[in-house]
């Protein structure tokens, strides 16, 4: 970013406006489509402005692991690539791309959002494992958002396969049998650059970041998970500020998810 550019951002948001006329705590168009990959057990697509993400759902059969042994497992895998963002390079997960798993990840399991015990097939020796894959098409800015929002919607429209008797999958055939979910953990990031509190940052806005909270929040407005990221620490005011507007804008997301 030139220096002529980061200046006239950072006025900007010093004058409480964007350089796309929206509001600090405003989000971008959201659009959702459901069953957007043919291939996969469940998918979704997810649009925020022109950031543009699919996630998939898998499902796999697993011998649970020894402490688990009467629940099935989710997995969450996210792939950034250049495609995407000319940021991005092929090859291994980057860490982004593994923080953002781990993000998505920690809000769906600690939100409760899927009875494990309803994903075992026999108690100590099978049970589903939920893969969850998330493909960046475009990254405009606030992929957290755009990503969490894709893999839950994902997995709301995920159906099992059929399986024989041997739990062998036919993954050409799929039942009516849909995971049973116990609550939807929305997930709300919320940035601080230059000292504002900013929500759904473009990528030029994200460049300036100082540090972001993504916040996983319940239909009640129950905080269930919390990461942070960024270079720069924040005070007791500024994460208590950043909570309380992420629960608010939580609402947004989850008009999306209900229509």
């Amino acid at each position: 970013m030139s220096d002529i550019v980061r200046k006239h951002t950072l006025k900007l948001l010093e004058q409480n406006t964007r350089s796309d006329l929206r509001k600090l705590d405003e989000y971008r168009t959201i659009t959702l489509e459901y069953g957007a990959v043919g291939g996969a057990e469940g998918s979704a697509r997810v649009k925020i402005g022109d950031t543009d993400v699919l996630a998939g759902v898998k499902f796999e059969v697993g011998k649970p692991f020894p402490d688990t042994p009467d629940q099935g497992s989710i997995m969450v895998n996210a792939e950034l690539r250049p495609m995407s963002s000319p940021d991005f390079e092929p090859g291994p997960p980057n860490i982004k791309a593994i923080e953002m798993a781990r993000v998505i990840d920690r809000a769906l399991r600690e939100g409760g959002a899927i009875d494990f015990k309803k994903l075992c097939i026999k108690e100590g020796e099978a049970m589903w494992m939920v893969i969850v894959d998330i493909y960046p098409i475009n990254d405009a800015g606030n992929l957290f958002d755009a990503a969490s929002l894709a893999a839950l919607a994902a997995i709301k429209d995920a159906k099992f396969p059929k399986m024989d008797a041997q739990n062998k999958i036919d993954y050409h055939e799929s039942t009516n049998k849909k995971i049973e979910m116990g609550t939807m953990p929305l997930s709300c990031t919320i940035y601080n650059i230059g000292g504002k509190i900013i929500v759904d940052p473009t990528s030029q806005e994200e460049e300036l970041c100082d540090a972001r909270i993504t916040v996983g929040v319940l239909e009640n407005g129950t905080m269930s998970s919390l990461q942070k990221g960024g270079e720069y620490g924040l005070t007791i005011d500024q994460v208590n500020e950043m909570v309380d507007v992420a629960i608010k804008k939580s609402k947004d997301l989850r008009k999306v998810m209900q229509k």
